[in-house]
C-alpha cells in the first residue's frame, strides 16, 4: 500500500464499533492506516484537524430514485448527489424505475451511466430491474454490474414498470439465484391491497384528505404476507431476497423468522419510519405520502426494536421526489397525490436525533446507515474506515440543533415532510476517496464521484 499523503484526525473517530482519539491516513483514495494521533505524522502528510467532530465513515444509501433521464424534473444525478454529500453519504444505489427508459436492460443502463457520468459528486452505482417480460436481459445487466434487480408485488406507480405477483416469484428467484444475484423486493401483496382499496367504497373529498384512508390502502398484513411469499420462495429457490423500505413491524417479524431458519432475506427500513406517525400526520399534508405507508407510533417502537436487534440491517432513504404539484397541494388528496418522501440529505440527522433521544449509540446509526448497505449491495470497501477501505469519510457534529429548511436543501424540489422540524446532528465536512466534496457545509460543485 502506498505512503500516506493525507489524513483526517479527531478527538473521536469510528474505528470499528468503538469512537475513540484516532487519525485516519489516506493514500491512492484508500484508508492505510488508522493510528493514535500521539503519534507524529510522518513528513508531507497533510492533516486535517477537525478536533472533536465525529469523524465516521461515508454513509451509504442504497435506495435512491434520481429519475434521470426521462424524469429529471423530478430529481437528477447533480441535484440527488450533491444532497446525498451534504447529507454525508458518498455513495448511493440507484433504482432501476422512475426514470425513462427503466433500467430494465443493457441499453437503458448505458443510457443512465452515460447521462451521469459528469455530474455526480459521490460515488454512484445501479440496481436493475426485474419485470414482466424482461427474463432475457437479467444475465447481460449482472455482468454489465448492476448489484441486483428490483422488482414490485403490486403496482408500482409507473406504467413502464410491471410488477410480479407473489404467486410467480419461483421462477424468477431461480433465475436470480442462477446468476448469483439478489432480488430486492417492493414488498406489499396487491390482493390484500386490492380488497383493502375496495373496502372503502368512494370515500368522500374530507376523507380522501386524511393519512388514514390512505393507510387503511396499505395495511400492514399486505407487507406481511408478501414477506411471508418472499420467505417462502427464498426457502424453495435458495435465491437472496431483500426486503425493500420495511414499514410494518409484523413483516419485521417474518423476517426475523426467516433468518432464525437461516434463509439468506435481509431488510431495510427508511428514517420516515422511524421518526414520524400516523396519527401526527394532518390532513390534507400529502408531502407525508408514501408507499408502504406511514404507520403508528407504536409499530414506530417495535421498528426500533427490530433496527437495535439487527433484523433490519440498514436505514435508508428511498428518497422519491416529485414535483411538488404532484403531490395535489390545491385538493390534499391522499389517494391522488404522488407517493414519495425526500429525505436524502436528511437521513443521519433524522435518525440520529430519535436515536439519541432512545438511548441508542451512534456507533449502532452508523453500523445501519454505512456498513449495513454497503454490505447488502457488495460495496466490499464501503463502509468502515478499516484499511484498504475507501476514504469516503464524513465529519459530524452530534450536538448542533438546528431548523430543516426544504427550500435550502440540494434536492430539486423544496417538498418534504420534514421541514421545519428541529434536529440534532449536522455533516459539516465529507471526503470521497479522500478528497473533500463538502467543506464547511460547502457542497464541492466538480464532479468526483465514480459509477459503478
Amino acid at each position: 500500500m502506498s505512503r500516506p499523503d493525507r489524513a483526517v484526525t479527531s478527538t473521536r473517530v469510528m474505528v470499528g464499533d468503538t469512537i475513540r482519539p484516532a487519525r485516519v491516513e489516506i493514500a491512492d483514495g484508500h484508508v492505510t492506516a488508522v493510528v493514535d494521533p500521539a503519534i507524529p505524522a510522518a513528513a508531507g502528510v497533510d492533516v486535517h484537524d477537525v478536533g472533536d467532530l465525529v469523524v465516521l465513515p461515508g454513509l451509504v444509501d442504497s435506495h435512491v430514485h434520481v429519475n434521470e433521464p426521462g424524469r429529471t424534473h423530478w430529481e437528477g444525478f447533480a441535484t440527488a448527489t450533491r444532497a446525498a454529500a451534504a447529507g454525508g453519504v458518498t455513495t448511493i444505489v440507484d433504482m432501476p424505475l422512475n426514470c425513462l427508459p427503466p433500467t430494465v436492460d443493457v441499453a437503458a443502463l448505458d443510457t443512465k451511466r452515460a447521462v451521469a457520468a459528469d455530474q455526480v459528486v459521490v460515488d454512484t452505482a445501479f440496481w436493475g430491474g426485474a419485470v414482466p417480460g424482461n427474463d432475457d436481459d437479467l444475465a447481460g445487466l449482472h455482468e454489465a454490474g448492476v448489484r441486483g434487480f428490483k422488482s414490485f408485488l403490486c403496482d408500482s406507480g409507473v406504467p413502464e414498470y410491471g410488477c410480479v405477483h407473489p404467486s410467480a416469484l419461483d421462477p424468477l428467484l431461480g433465475r436470480i439465484a442462477t446468476l448469483g444475484s439478489m432480488l430486492v423486493v417492493h414488498a406489499e401483496d396487491p390482493d390484500t391491497c386490492d380488497a383493502a382499496a375496495a373496502a372503502l367504497h368512494a370515500p368522500t373529498a374530507s376523507e380522501r384528505r386524511r393519512h388514514a384512508t390512505w393507510l387503511a390502502t396499505r395495511p400492514a398484513r399486505a407487507e406481511a404476507r408478501a414477506v411471508e411469499a418472499l420467505a417462502a420462495a427464498c426457502r424453495r429457490t435458495g435465491a437472496r431476497v431483500h426486503v425493500l423500505h420495511l414499514s410494518a413491524a409484523a413483516a419485521g417479524e417474518v423476517v426475523a423468522a426467516a433468518r432464525d431458519e437461516g434463509l439468506p432475506i435481509t431488510a431495510e427500513t427508511c428514517p420516515h419510519y422511524l421518526t414520524l406517525h400516523a396519527e401526527d400526520v394532518p390532513d390534507g399534508a400529502t408531502e407525508f405520502k408514501c408507499a408502504p405507508p406511514i404507520r403508528d407510533r407504536a409499530n414506530a417502537d417495535r421498528l426500533w426494536d427490530l433496527l437495535v436487534d439487527g433484523v433490519l440491517e440498514a436505514v435508508v432513504s428511498d428518497h422519491s421526489p416529485c414535483p411538488p404539484a404532484d403531490k395535489a397541494p390545491g385538493s390534499g388528496d391522499f389517494l391522488a397525490a404522488w407517493g414519495g418522501i425526500a429525505s436524502l440529505q436528511l437521513g443521519l440527522p433524522l435518525v440520529w436525533t430519535a436515536a439519541r433521544r432512545r438511548g441508542v449509540p451512534l456507533e449502532l446509526v452508523v453500523r445501519r446507515m454505512s456498513t449495513g448497505p454497503a454490505r447488502i449491495a457488495g460495496l466490499a470497501r464501503k463502509g468502515s474506515l478499516e484499511p484498504g477501505a475507501a476514504a469516503d469519510l464524513v465529519a459530524f457534529d452530534p450536538d448542533v440543533t438546528w431548523e430543516v429548511d426544504g427550500t435550502r436543501l440540494h434536492h430539486r424540489h423544496p417538498v418534504t415532510p420534514h421541514h421545519g422540524r428541529t434536529l440534532t446532528g449536522r455533516a459539516v465536512h465529507t471526503w470521497l476517496a479522500g478528497r473533500p466534496i463538502m467543506r464547511d457545509g460547502v457542497v464541492d460543485e466538480v464532479a468526483t464521484g465514480v459509477l459503478r
